[in-house]
């Protein structure tokens, strides 16, 4: 059916939501990016607000006092984020988008006695993020020019449309990437009032900060397109000259992210590690002297570094991601002693733990579980204290259908240990099965608030067991355990999520003859892979796939990515680029399939999930393709979300019903 609003499933998805967002409107109803003042009295993050569900929610800065969380600084309607405290904790730095939505600009209050913000020197093009110098005199400005990649975390497709003004008949014309599209730093001198570029002209700036007072560490590369992120080096940027020079590149293959430089200018960290997407960074800590270049791997106890901070000149502040736990710690540079502050079994960031720590050793996070909504908590002497949470009538309601979650590990026919997160319904099983498989490869799944995924809790309100698993190549278990997905997409991570449904089904709880699978980026891969090599699955929902690695190589801007992790050659007949691609193998399928795409996705084009749809249909397999026109990477604005999630409902409901229903 094309058009389902008057159907009884959209109104009952409709309502879903409904009541789930409806209380919270003008509120936050999801909190992210802590950020603790100096003296830590303060703490700052940027909630998710819908004032209608409609689209996707905008963005605003809340400060935690006194159990609530209230705005800071007059909107008007549009978005800020990206709060970050002056050293000296006389003025905050933010970021929005009120004079033109889409296109962010630095913003600067005083964080005691006023409400009012002034606006910075616009720049051409959408800043993406802020940082202050030591002595609170400057601010450093990542600024994207306009036309430039999303990364697939953000949607894909690019930051502004180059061609938002040409008329509706006029041409999409591409010669490569667009010229305006560059990544440069900018900075703003608070004593002047100037704003002046510091990153050389031909160097793209990815992320930058502060080392000291006169240098800048910045992630950089030579071209500005998506896929030369992977290949980018640490760099330091002398803001003076305008000249750069590389000090690190990543060992076997790994990128480099999360650049911190110290107050005194002496050393660097960066975290290593084997990725997939660019800001979804989980792996080693290194500190590096900046003088000498000699470089320090830091011990964190197994604990894959997600967020980075210096406290003072030699103490570094860290968080990350060991299993399916968030882990909060502090490193000593020259004693080289380090010390996990707090632990905790629940998920830490919108995609992997963050943090933010105090001079006095205090530390800002946000942490929720499935069962627990976002809260803002400070550590202190190892103990944390909840500050603020979103509950609302509308996260209570949820609370009352999304059963619960269990962690759970089984091992795989290697014998290799493989963690993940099992949610059921009320009642006893055997229950009907999803099996919801992250993007990445290289991500990890937490216990976290709806799972990070909105078909996760509608699903289990339907009598659906649901299992979120973590296979080899997920953060969170080391840079060995990631490397074995390299060169194997498909391999031996498929079989690990099959013997998770295994064991499930020994335990009683998954009946055999009902189990689905969903997925969005990999996990719609994998969706579109496994259906193609095991008969068992009922249905399958993959949602930005990729199903075709010949294909993919030619139209998906981080093609190149595709193609080293394969190790594959798309010329050459033969290579994995051809046996793992589903489109290749879907005569072996007898699995329903409903393909999701977005039109303007650049990272998983919606031609492949045209392809399998097509390959399917040509060897006599039940399929259906949804391709939204203003989605991206994965469907995130409303009502797209509930005509999708409608489809994917009742695609399970028909091929592999819960008690019957329909």
């Amino acid at each position: 059916m094309h058009d389902i609003r008057n159907t009884a499933a959209y109104t009952r998805v409709a309502e879903h939501f409904d009541r789930l967002h409806t209380p919270a409107l003008g509120r936050p109803h999801a909190v992210m990016d802590p950020q603790i003042s100096p003296d830590a009295s303060r703490v700052l993050v940027t909630g998710s607000v819908f004032d209608a569900l409609e689209g996707q929610p905008r963005t605003r800065l809340f400060s935690a006092r006194d159990g609530r969380l209230v705005a800071v600084c007059a909107d008007e309607g549009s978005s800020s984020h990206a709060g970050r405290f002056s050293p000296d904790g006389k003025t905050l730095a933010f970021l929005s988008d009120r004079a033109k939505k889409g296109v962010f600009q630095l913003f600067l209050a005083e964080t005691a006695g006023t409400d009012d913000a002034i606006a910075a020197p616009a720049v051409d093009g959408t800043v993406e993020y802020v940082c202050w110098s030591p002595d609170s005199r400057r601010v450093l400005l990542g600024v994207a020019g306009f036309g430039a990649d999303l990364a697939g975390g953000q949607g894909s497709g690019s930051n502004v449309s180059v061609e938002s003004e040409l008329p509706a008949w006029h041409p999409n014309v591409e010669q490569g990437v667009p010229d305006s599209a560059w990544r440069s730093l900018w900075m703003h001198d608070l004593r002047t009032g100037e704003l002046t570029q510091v990153s050389p002209d031909g160097v793209n700036c990815w992320e930058a900060a502060w080392c000291g007072l006169d240098r800048i560490l910045a992630i950089t590369s030579d071209s500005p397109g998506e896929d030369s992120w992977y290949d980018a080096a640490l760099s330091v940027i002398d803001p003076a000259s305008r000249s750069h020079r590389p000090i690190l590149t990543g060992d076997n293959g790994a990128q480099l992210g999360l650049p911190a430089g110290s107050h005194d200018g002496r050393y660097a960290a960066v975290v290593q590690a084997v990725c997939s997407d660019r800001q979804v960074i989980a792996g080693d800590l290194l500190v590096i002297d900046v003088a000498t270049g000699t470089r320090t791997p830091v011990a964190t106890d197994g604990v894959d570094v997600t967020a980075v901070q210096w406290i003072s000149g030699h103490v570094l502040g860290y968080a990350g991601l060991r299993g399916l736990e968030s882990v909060y710690g502090r490193y000593d540079h020259p004693d080289r002693r380090g010390e996990e502050v707090y632990a905790v079994p629940l998920s830490g960031g919108p995609m992997y733990p963050q943090a933010s720590f105090a001079e006095t050793g205090e530390i800002a996070a946000v942490l929720s579980g499935y069962t627990l909504p976002h809260e803002v908590v400070v550590v202190a002497g190892g103990e944390p204290d909840v500050r603020a949470s979103v509950s609302h009538a509308g996260s209570d309601y949820l609370l009352s259908v999304c059963g619960t979650a269990e962690h759970m590990s089984w091992h795989a026919p290697d014998g290799l240990e493989i963690q993940g997160i099992l949610c059921l319904p009320e009642g006893e099983g055997p229950f009907p099965l999803v099996i919801n498989i992250h993007g990445g490869p290289v991500w990890a799944f937490q216990d976290s608030w709806s799972m990070k995924y909105p078909w996760v809790p509608l699903l289990v309100s339907r009598g659906y067991a649901v299992l979120s698993p973590n296979p080899r190549g997920s953060g969170g278990r080391g840079q060995e355990f990631v490397r074995h997905v390299v060169g194997d997409m498909g391999g031996k991570d498929s079989v690990d999520i099959i013997s998770g449904v295994d064991a499930l089904v020994q335990r009683g709880v998954v009946d055999p003859l009902r189990v689905g699978l969903i997925g969005g980026s990999y996990g719609g891969f994998m969706s579109s892979w496994l259906v193609t090599q095991d008969r068992r699955f009922a249905a399958a929902v993959p949602i930005s796939p990729v199903t075709d690695w010949y294909s993919q190589s030619f139209t998906s801007n981080i093609a190149a990515w595709g193609n080293s992790f394969l190790r594959a050659d798309p010329e050459v007949p033969g290579t994995a680029a051809h046996t793992r691609s589903p489109v290749l193998q879907a005569g072996k399928a007898r699995t329903p399939c409903l393909n999701i795409a977005g039109a303007k996705d650049r990272c998983t084009p919606p031609g492949q999930a045209l392809e399998f749809h097509r390959a399917l249909t040509a060897k006599g397999v039940e399929s259906v393709l949804a391709v939204y026109p203003e989605e991206g990477h994965g469907v995130r604005a409303f009502p797209a979300v509930t005509d999708f999630l409608t489809r994917a409902m009742t695609w399970f409901d028909r091929h592999m019903p819960a008690g019957g229903k329909t």
